[in-house]
C-alpha cells in the first residue's frame, strides 16, 4: 500500500470515528469469545498498530506486518514488538500457538485468500478462535478500495464458503457498521455517479460530525457480543479449527453451531 496512506492512517487511528468505534465493536465481539485469562493473541497485518493496545487488554499480544514502514510505525506508537511477516508466507510463528488470531481488514489485500485463511487457522491452539473482518459487498467498490490495494469485497456467505474450503468451522458470521450503512452506501453511490476522484474515505470530519458518527457506530457494541447483524459495511466471521473425533464420533460444529447473523 502507498506509504502516504499508512502515514494518513497513523495520524487518524486514535481519533477518527471509524477507527474508534470499530475498536469498541471488536472489543465487544472478543469479550463474547470467553478467551482464557492472559490469552495468547496474534494480529496478522496489524498495519500501523491501531488495534494493538485494545487487543492487549485481552491477553499477551503479538503481531506481524508485511510493510516495513507500517511495522516500524506500529512499534513506535505502541511499544509492542511487531514481527515481519505476511500471508500465506512468511509466518514467523509456530503452529498451534494462539488462543485468538485476528485478521482485521487484511484478507481483501491477499490474492490467495483461501490459503491465507488456512495458514491463519493453523496458528490456533485447540479451542482457539480466528476473527476475520473484511469490507462488504462488491457493489460498494470505490476509489478507496483501489487506493488501498483491495482485491475484492465480501459477503458473509462468501466468508463462510471460504472458511469451509480452508477446513475451518464457522462459529458466528454476519455484519457490523449497520446503523450507518444507508448513509455510507448513499455516499459511495453519489461518488460513483459524480465520478468523484477522491481516493480515500479516511479524512477527519469536523469534531461535531466525527463525534456523532462515532456514537452511532459505537452503539453497535451493545449488540455485537451477542449477535452480528444481517447487513453492514463490514462482513465478519468467527472461526475455529475443525473439532477432533472422539471415540469414533466426529463433532461437526459447522452443521450445528453456525448462526447467520448471530
Amino acid at each position: 500500500m502507498n506509504p502516504e496512506l499508512y502515514r494518513q492512517m497513523a495520524k487518524l487511528q486514535a481519533d477518527h470515528w471509524w477507527f474508534v468505534a470499530r475498536r469498541k465493536v471488536l472489543a465487544a465481539i472478543i469479550r463474547s469469545l470467553q478467551l482464557p485469562q492472559q490469552a495468547d493473541i496474534l494480529e496478522i497485518g496489524c498495519g500501523t498498530g491501531g488495534n494493538l493496545t485494545m487487543l492487549a487488554t485481552f491477553g499477551q499480544i503479538q503481531a506481524m506486518e508485511y510493510d516495513n514502514y507500517a511495522r516500524q510505525e506500529a512499534i513506535r506508537q505502541t511499544g509492542i514488538k511487531v514481527a515481519a511477516g505476511g500471508l500465506p508466507e512468511p509466518i514467523p510463528f509456530a503452529a498451534h500457538s494462539f488462543d485468538l488470531v485476528c485478521l482485521l481488514d487484511v484478507l481483501e489485500h491477499i490474492e490467495d485468500d483461501k490459503t491465507a485463511l488456512l495458514r491463519a487457522g493453523q496458528l490456533l491452539k485447540p479451542g482457539g478462535r480466528l476473527l476475520v473482518t473484511v469490507p462488504a459487498y462488491n457493489w460498494l467498490w470505490s476509489a478507496h478500495d483501489t487506493a488501498h490495494h483491495h482485491r475484492r469485497r465480501y459477503t458473509a456467505n462468501r466468508l463462510q464458503q471460504l472458511a469451509a474450503a480452508a477446513g475451518l468451522d464457522v462459529i458466528r458470521s454476519g455484519y457490523f457498521n449497520s446503523l450507518l450503512f444507508p448513509l455510507i452506501a448513499l455516499t459511495r453511490t453519489c461518488k460513483k455517479l459524480t465520478n468523484s476522484t477522491s481516493d480515500s474515505d479516511a479524512t477527519m470530519p469536523p469534531p461535531l460530525i466525527n463525534n456523532l458518527l462515532q456514537s452511532i457506530f459505537a452503539a453497535e457494541q451493545h449488540l455485537a457480543g451477542y449477535r452480528l447483524l444481517p447487513f453492514g459495511t463490514s462482513a465478519t466471521v468467527i472461526l475455529s479449527a475443525p473439532s477432533p473425533c472422539h471415540s469414533g464420533e466426529c463433532i461437526r460444529p459447522r452443521e450445528k453451531r453456525t448462526k447467520k447473523g448471530g
